[in-house]
């Protein structure tokens, strides 16, 4: 059984990963010093300070309506939607707070060194501003399907937007591209990057099962739980995601700060290493564009921001007003990287973990397990279970994603096929290598960044629009809470 699964693996990684990465990557990349500044990070980046600048810094100035919103203070009775406000943000954020949290920043540290965690909360802040305009969008072309269950995305709003714009035809290519990539990434980075992961740091709690069979054993549990959710749709799925959230952040965020509190002599210098690192790094972290783009990748792959994916959950929002479903879904960046990203990042940079012998070596997931363990060694058990939790709310929001992408291009008659294909891939992860995972995750959900983003630019006019009539409804009194406080 071995040699078929190497030879599974094989396959995958040179007749899928790597054609894929050529095509995103090698042409559409520049060079300096070493370090690979891929096109679409550079994408990534320049939308997003786009649309800072283009809502002028709706991420600060609205961030307190946000909040009053996922509380439901403005929720009228009656809308239209399948969800609530706080269930959308908790299933977006099921897709986003998981192992990218974790493993992710481990991975930024260890290759491009501390400064890397500046960069990613950076990316994380100006991403803020591209998730609400996606979901603005999301909201404001969802359609009703034939089923009666609503639909929204980037492959609605790419098509219809665009279309009312006069540029039917090329929201018709950047929808389908859109559509393609966004499936691809629910089999990678949504499934696959998080059965991996987690398999990861439960073999190094369980090393008796720390092989193939264990593996195979592994993601044949996580498949079985992942099915009974997913076939309950959206509404299942942030019933799930409202109570899994809050638990497993909660779960990581104290303990982080707990460790931190332990180590609260050590934080200033930590803080100042990374500042200096992210500006005065070492050659062997790439010079200041290598950890500049440790800190940005690594950040969109895990809030995801300008990708076009959180679209989807938010879009299933109970809400009459686009905008603030929009508004709610800036809060995801804030709460996944700029919270839980730096709180992984601090951990790792105050206890030294990363500079220790063969750190760069170590999966990412395990480097982040080595550096809680240095001050909690028991959390390496509490990690297990969390990795477990993170990855399986994420791989359900995702397998919703590319199941929303997958009717749009198939028909909705054929979601049961796609979801059995999603299974296979949950499964394949816990065995596949972790590098060839990790990088079909990259490569697919960044990969959507380049047809969403060009046409939320296109389409930032409407959402401006849009933004200032509801903030002057909501100065003047027209959009009053529900309930004064």
């Amino acid at each position: 059984m071995g040699g078929i699964l190497a030879g599974l693996e094989w396959l995958f990684t040179n007749w899928i990963v790597s054609p894929i990465e050529r095509f995103l990557f090698f042409d559409l990349a520049f060079w300096h010093d070493g370090a690979e500044l891929p096109l679409v990070v550079v994408w990534l980046i320049a939308g997003a300070l786009f649309f800072t600048l283009r809502f002028q810094f709706v991420n600060l100035r609205a961030f307190r309506h946000a909040l009053d919103c996922v509380r439901g203070r403005f929720t009228q009775p009656g809308e239209t939607g399948e969800i609530s406000h706080f269930q959308a943000l908790s299933a977006a954020l099921s897709a986003t707070v998981g192992l990218g949290n974790i493993a992710g920043v481990a991975i930024a540290v260890a290759v491009g060194g501390p400064g890397a965690v500046f960069w990613m909360v950076l990316a994380g802040f100006l991403g803020m501003s591209s998730k609400f305009a996606e979901c603005t969008l999301g909201q404001k072309y969802r359609v009703m399907r034939s089923d009666g269950h609503v639909s929204g995305g980037a492959m609605h709003y790419l098509e219809t937007g665009l279309a009312e714009l006069g540029l039917a035809p090329l929201g018709k290519v950047l929808a389908v591209a859109f559509a393609i990539a966004c499936i691809g990434g629910s089999f990678g980075g949504g499934n696959m990057f998080q059965s991996n992961q987690s398999f990861a740091q439960f073999a190094n709690i369980a090393p008796a099962f720390a092989n193939t069979g264990g593996a195979v054993i592994f993601g044949g549990v996580l498949v079985f739980f992942v099915a009974l959710v997913i076939i309950g749709g959206i509404r299942r799925i942030g019933e799930v995601a409202s109570y899994l959230v809050p638990v497993m952040c909660g779960v990581y965020v104290t303990t982080g700060a707990v460790i931190l509190a332990l180590n609260a002599d050590a934080v200033p210098a930590a803080f100042a290493t990374i500042v200096r690192e992210a500006f005065a790094p070492t050659a062997a972290a790439g010079g200041f564009l290598g950890v500049l783009i440790q800190g940005f990748r690594r950040a969109a792959f895990s809030n995801e921001a300008g990708t076009g994916s959180a679209s989807i959950a938010h879009s299933a929002a109970a809400t009459n007003e686009p905008v603030r479903e929009g508004l709610v879904a800036l809060l995801e960046p804030f709460v996944d990287t700029i919270v839980v990203c730096t709180m992984t990042g601090l951990v790792i940079v105050t206890t030294g973990v990363w500079q220790a012998e063969g750190a760069g070596d170590m999966q990412g997931i395990v480097l982040t397990s080595r550096a809680f363990e240095s001050v909690f060694p028991w959390f390496k058990y509490i990690l297990a279970m969390t990795a477990v939790l993170f990855a399986f709310s994420t791989m359900i929001s995702w397998c919703y994603y590319g199941e929303q992408c997958w009717a749009k291009l198939f028909g909705i008659r054929s979601m049961l096929l796609y979801k059995g294909i999603f299974l296979g891939f949950a499964w394949f992860g816990a065995i596949f290598a972790s590098e060839a995972v990790i990088l079909f995750g990259d490569l697919m959900i960044l990969g959507a960044a380049l047809p969403n983003v060009l046409g939320v630019v296109l389409l930032s006019g409407k959402v401006r629009a849009d933004l200032d009539d509801y903030l002057r409804r909501l100065k003047s009194g027209e959009i009053r809470p529900v309930k004064q406080e």
